[in-house]
């Protein structure tokens, strides 16, 4: 008797021959930061794996994949990592605008702060942002002797760097610290060095994110979100997007999820249906973070993911 195989099975469940299913293939955005290198890698290793399709990944940032998808030609389908609000700007022009790009129904949840390391908090009683515009502990992180710290707000393009940027701003932190911008690889050294050294460094950070699992830190209190404290617009809003914002508060927590182009319903219906059910945790992509940052390839990650949580996938599959 010939063996039903689980693509056998989804095929059945959704109505379609295996040979259709096979000719089902993707493209997916992959953007620079590790959560979504990770996510992108494990939709990859899902589709190769368990559906029977062809996956690339295909570099790009934020912009770019969400033209693409609106475009719905197929030159990339799927953003693996969508925060939001932080990148609403976009699903507001093309999920709600256009109407071209669709959300996947189970978001798992992240949360956006300032930390610092454990060490120095404790050393120097630092649990609040407003910690930082004492002058004695800006100068404890003034690393390059300007005479106010440094405080990593992001990476440059990031919509959460320019939310931050105003933080530092409304918070009164100008006179004592001073916004930097660079690739977070810069500022997870940074984590390190700083805890080597016995020395400050104040930095934006979020989970999930690898960060947690390499290094002791603590997230600094702010004060709770209140939407009517919080007004971030971003440089595709208005071109006076700094002097306009006025941020006071805390982030809310954020809905993180997968976006893909509607036409990818139609030209490959048993990977939409996958996307669409997807449901991963945010220590989930902790953890893929920690074991990629780690020197483990990110497709290898996913297929050890995939072999270990089986069931899991074929929930999603439908199976």
């Amino acid at each position: 008797m010939k063996k039903i195989t689980a693509t056998t099975l989804f095929a059945l469940a959704l109505g379609v021959s295996t040979s259709a299913l096979s000719a089902e293939e993707v493209k997916i955005g992959a953007p620079a930061w590790t959560g979504a290198q990770a996510i992108a890698h494990l939709i990859q290793e899902v589709v190769v794996s368990r559906i029977g399709g062809t996956a690339e990944l295909v570099p790009g940032d934020n912009a770019a994949i969400f033209a693409a998808m609106d475009a719905g030609k197929g030159d990339i389908d799927v953003h693996p990592d969508v925060w939001l609000p932080n990148q609403q700007s976009f699903t507001k022009k093309y999920v709600d605008g256009t109407g071209n790009v669709a959300l996947s129904d189970k978001p798992y949840e992240g949360k956006q702060s300032f930390c610092v390391t454990k060490q120095f908090s404790e050393a120097n009683g630092v649990t609040s942002i407003f910690d930082l515009a004492r002058p004695e502990i800006a100068s404890l992180m003034d690393g390059d002797g300007n005479g106010k710290g440094e405080i990593w707000v992001g990476a440059p393009g990031w919509a959460s760097a320019n939310v931050n940027q105003v933080k530092v701003r409304d918070y009164g932190l100008l006179p004592f610290m001073e916004p930097i911008r660079a690739d977070q690889s810069v500022m997870t050294a940074t984590v390190g060095d700083s805890i080597k050294k016995e020395i400050g460094y104040a930095f934006y950070c979020y989970s999930p994110h690898a960060i947690w699992f390499q290094h002791d830190i603590v997230r600094l209190e702010e004060p709770e979100f209140d939407p009517a404290k919080y007004k971030a617009l971003q440089p595709d809003q208005d071109p006076n997007w700094y002097e306009n914002s006025k941020v006071m508060t805390e982030d809310a927590l954020k809905n993180v999820q997968v976006a893909y182009s509607k036409s990818l319903g139609e030209r490959s219906p048993a990977i939409t249906e996958f996307l669409k059910n997807m449901q991963l945790t945010g220590e989930d992509v902790s953890n893929f973070a920690f074991q990629i940052e780690g020197g483990k390839p990110a497709d290898q990650v996913a297929k050890e993911w995939v072999a270990e949580n089986s069931d899991r996938v074929d929930g999603w599959l439908g199976l």
